[in-house]
């Protein structure tokens, strides 16, 4: 679960902060928001797949989006 401020890894260098996290029903998953350094990201727009979250101590792989990951089209509301 996430919570706030736990380090968003880029290999072996903390490269931003979850500013605010949750559960997210619509996913099945914990979602946070975060912040990552935009000069560890060269290729902008095009994220890296090697983001990793500290959480309890722990590195849990993650993926990384700048787009909503959930009906980013609108269909839902369209619908």
């Amino acid at each position: 679960m996430l919570y706030h401020h736990e380090p968003i890894w880029l290999g072996d260098e903390v490269a931003g902060y979850v500013t605010s996290g949750s559960y997210g029903h619509s996913l099945g998953a914990a979602v946070g928001l975060g912040y990552v350094h935009m000069s560890l990201l060269p290729d902008f727009p095009e994220l890296p797949g090697e983001f990793e979250i500290e959480v309890a101590g722990v590195r849990v792989p993650t993926e990384a989006s700048i787009r909503p990951m959930y009906d980013p089209g609108g269909k839902r509301v369209r619908d």
